[in-house]
């Protein structure tokens, strides 16, 4: 496994739950769920949070998590990992993958992050990220929800908001027609190698970027390759009040030393 770094873009500010990174689930705020989880993979060196607010920052260290400050103004997690990656390299550290973990994804399949590392066994990877299969129409029609279609090698052709690949255009009565549409929702975890993280921050944001809001497509706008890591599942959102209680609930409800309490313990 090549040395890899998992850094989690942590900030304080959220326009749909207020102070999300905060809220305590089990006793312990929202990220460090997440940084338990991401250590129980086995895959990363360090796992440090990068953080907007001096609150997360205390929080963190009171719970020995590994924090360092960022700016405010950073547009997206991957420019807030960046800052922090630039400032581990000052600092002497030499990885050769930085994975963006996003603060409110403590539910991870840790096999799946150890897989995502991995990949860049192979030399032609310079960016990866996650998919899982999606079988339910509503999702793949909705926007909220990031679909994406890889080629025969497993690197992305295309990130959508919209339902890809369509699968409603007329075909001649020769041609085979797949028996069903099989749809990948895309799971917002990226790893870059260092060059790679550089390159991508320095790039002007790219038409499709921001017409589909997604900053991926930078990437590929600018003739890159993207490999796309089958995950085993994808795990929910927590963007609302609702979505939080869910997660205290399942957490709630796990007995035994599941990968959650396995992470905690680890750490």
């Amino acid at each position: 496994m090549p040395r890899a770094l998992a850094i989690i873009p942590a900030r304080l500010s959220s326009s749909r739950l207020a102070r999300k990174m905060l809220l305590e689930a089990g006793g312990l705020p929202l990220f460090a769920h997440t940084v338990r989880n991401a250590q129980s993979s086995g895959a990363f060196a360090r796992v440090v949070l990068a953080t907007d607010s001096d609150e997360i920052l205390e929080r963190a260290r009171s719970l020995g998590i590994e924090a360092l400050p960022t700016r405010v103004e950073h547009a997206s997690g991957t420019e807030r990992i960046h800052e922090a990656w630039q400032a581990l390299r000052r600092a002497g550290e030499q990885a050769e993958v930085v994975v963006n973990v996003q603060g409110d994804e403590p539910e991870l399949d840790p096999r799946d992050l150890a897989a995502l590392v991995a990949a860049f066994g192979d030399a032609r990877v310079r960016a990866a990220t996650l998919a899982a299969p999606l079988s339910d129409p509503a999702q793949a029609a909705s926007p909220h929800v990031v679909k994406v279609v890889a080629d025969r090698n497993g690197d992305a052709l295309y990130f959508s908001r919209a339902a890809i690949p369509a699968d409603g255009h007329p075909r001649t009565e020769n041609a085979p027609r797949p028996d069903k549409t099989i749809h990948r929702r895309h799971v917002g975890v990226y790893a870059f190698a260092p060059a790679a993280l550089e390159q991508f921050c320095a790039l002007p944001r790219g038409e499709h970027e921001m017409r589909e809001n997604l900053e991926q497509l930078r990437w590929l706008e600018a003739g890159e390759k993207m490999r796309v890591v089958p995950a085993t599942r994808a795990p929910e959102g927590i963007d609302t009040q609702a979505d939080f209680e869910r997660f205290v609930e399942r957490l709630r409800l796990r007995t035994g030393p599941s990968w959650l309490e396995r992470g905690k313990q680890e750490a």
